[in-house]
C-alpha cells in the first residue's frame, strides 16, 4: 500500500491520521467483488487500479470529428485523441486459402494519428492472452463464433491474432479507457472494442463489392490498381488504401474518423492519412481461395433452392439468426429450440413471407412461435405463428420487447417469454442475415 512522501514527512501527523490514509485506498466490498468475479489478476485489488469515474459516453457534449476538429483539451473519452483515425483492415489469404471462399477476411481496428503515424502497445495492465474466455464470460460466444469464421490468423492461430490486435492497437483507444465507463465491469472495454471491429466489417463487405465490378479472384486475369481502388472508395465514400504481397492483392484499409466514443459514436468515411500503396499500377492478380481445376469463381454463390437467401441488410427474410440484446448490449442469440444462450453457435432460422408485413420462423426443429408463452421452436408448435417487424426488432402481436427470468452464462440456457409477468429482464431480438 503506498503512502505519500508528503504524509510521511506531515509534522504532527498521528497514527489516527495513517490509518485513515490507509483505509481510504484500500478497495471497497464492490471493488473487490468485482476483481473476484472478473478475470483480472491478483494485483487488480489495488484500489489504484480500480475506475470509480464516471462514464463519458452518456454525457458528452455535442460530438467533435476526430482529426477534423483540433485537439485542445476535450474529454478524451468523447474525442478520439491522438489516435483519432480508425482503419478497418481486412486481408485476402488465398495461399494458404484462409476464411470463406467468398469473404474477406478481418485484420483489426488501429487507431492512427490524424498525421499517420501511431502509437503502439499503450497499457501494460491491460495486455490480455484471453481474449475467448473474456468474450465468453461477458456473454458473447455469438461474437466469438463470427470471429472465428471472420477473424483468421494466417498461421492458424486465431487467438494470438486476437490477443496482438488487441494489447497492440486496442489499448491505445482512448476513449475505451477503463475510466470511461460508469459501471466498469472487467475487459468490458475488450468486448467492445472486438464488437465494434466486427460491425464496421460487416458494413464492409470488400468481395461483394468488387464482385459487383466484375472484379473477381482469377487465376489468368489480372487488374490495375486504379479500377481496384475506384471501385472499393466509390462504397466506401472515400479514398481507400489496397496492399499487395508479391504483386497479389492481399489487403485493403478503410479509414474514418469518429465523432464521439468509439462505442456509440458516429464513423465517418474518411480519406487515407497519408498511407499509400505498394500494389503495381497493373498486372495486380487477385488469387481465388479454390484449387485451380480450370473453374473460376463466380460472382455468387449456390443456394439451395428450397432455401431462400436475404438480400443484404433485409431484416428478418430467407436464411439468418436471431440476436439477442438488453440494454442496448447484444448478449447471445436463440438456439434451435428457442431458448437463449450465450456461448454456443447461433442456429439459423428461416424467416417466410406470408404477406407484405408478417412472416413465419423456423429451426430446424420446425415451426417456431409461443408456446405457454415460451418461444419455442419443434414439436410444441404444431402451427408457425405469425410475426411482424417494429424498428428492425422481431415483434409478436405488436410487441417488440420479450422478457426472460435471467441471462444465460456459460453452459446455461434461459427461456424468453412474450408477456412480463414476473420476467425481470427485457430483452429485444433482432436479425442476422447468413450471408
Amino acid at each position: 500500500m503506498f503512502i505519500s512522501d508528503s504524509s510521511t514527512r506531515a509534522i504532527g501527523s498521528t497514527a489516527s491520521s495513517m490509518r485513515d490514509t490507509l483505509l481510504q485506498r484500500l478497495p471497497g466490498p464492490q471493488q473487490v467483488l468485482k476483481a473476484i468475479t472478473g478475470t483480472l489478476g491478483v494485483s487488480s485489488l489495488s484500489g489504484s487500479d480500480i475506475s470509480t469515474s464516471e462514464s463519458t459516453f452518456q454525457h458528452c457534449p455535442a460530438a467533435e470529428l476526430s482529426c477534423k476538429t483540433r485537439y485542445h483539451g476535450q474529454d478524451t473519452c468523447c474525442f478520439n485523441y491522438p489516435g483519432g483515425q480508425m482503419l478497418q483492415t481486412q486481408f485476402w489469404d488465398a495461399d494458404p486459402a484462409i476464411g470463406p471462399e467468398t469473404a474477406w477476411t478481418i485484420h483489426g481496428l488501429w487507431p492512427d494519428h490524424c498525421n499517420g503515424g501511431f502509437d503502439q502497445y499503450c497499457d501494460s495492465k491491460r495486455r490480455y492472452s484471453n481474449i475467448s474466455l473474456i468474450l465468453v464470460d461477458a456473454g458473447r460466444g455469438d461474437l466469438l463464433d463470427y470471429m472465428s469464421t471472420y477473424w483468421k490468423d494466417f498461421r492458424g492461430d486465431d487467438p494470438n491474432l486476437w490477443e496482438h490486435e488487441w494489447n497492440k492497437h486496442g489499448t491505445c483507444v482512448s476513449s475505451l479507457e477503463t475510466h470511461c465507463y460508469t459501471e466498469y465491469i472487467p475487459q468490458q472495454e475488450v468486448v467492445d472494442y472486438f464488437d465494434k471491429t466486427a460491425d464496421l466489417y460487416r458494413g464492409l463487405p470488400t468481395y461483394e463489392t468488387l464482385a459487383k465490378a466484375n472484379i473477381l479472384p482469377s487465376y489468368t486475369k489480372t487488374y490495375t490498381r486504379r479500377e481496384i481502388e475506384d471501385v472499393l472508395s466509390q462504397s466506401h465514400g472515400a479514398e481507400v488504401t489496397i496492399r499487395c504481397r508479391h504483386g497479389a492483392l492481399n489487403e485493403v484499409w478503410y479509414y474514418f474518423n469518429v465523432a464521439g466514443p468509439l462505442v456509440s459514436g458516429k464513423f465517418v468515411a474518411s480519406d487515407p492519412d497519408g498511407q499509400i500503396s505498394n500494389c503495381p499500377a497493373s498486372g495486380i492478380r487477385y488469387q481465388p481461395k479454390t484449387p485451380h481445376h480450370g473453374h473460376e469463381p463466380t460472382k455468387t454463390t449456390t443456394h439451395n433452392p428450397s432455401e431462400p437467401t436475404s438480400p443484404p441488410g433485409a431484416p428478418f427474410q430467407g436464411r439468418g439468426n436471431l440476436m439477442i440484446s438488453t440494454m442496448g448490449q447484444k448478449r447471445g442469440c436463440i438456439i434451435s429450440r428457442g431458448a437463449w444462450f450465450s456461448s454456443g453457435t447461433c442456429a439459423t432460422f428461416t424467416a417466410k413471407k406470408t404477406s407484405d408485413d408478417l412472416f413465419t420462423l423456423h429451426s430446424s426443429k420446425g415451426n417456431c412461435g409461443f408456446a405457454k408463452d415460451i418461444f419455442t421452436c419443434g414439436g410444441a408448435v404444431h402451427k408457425a405463428q405469425e410475426f411482424g417487424i417494429d424498428d428492425g426488432k422481431l415483434a409478436y402481436h405488436g410487441n417488440s420487447t420479450f422478457f426472460a427470468d435471467k441471462a444465460p452464462k456459460g453452459p446455461t440456457k434461459s427461456k424468453v417469454f412474450a408477456s412480463q409477468e414476473d420476467h425481470q429482464i427485457e430483452l429485444a431480438i433482432t436479425w442476422r442475415p447468413d450471408y
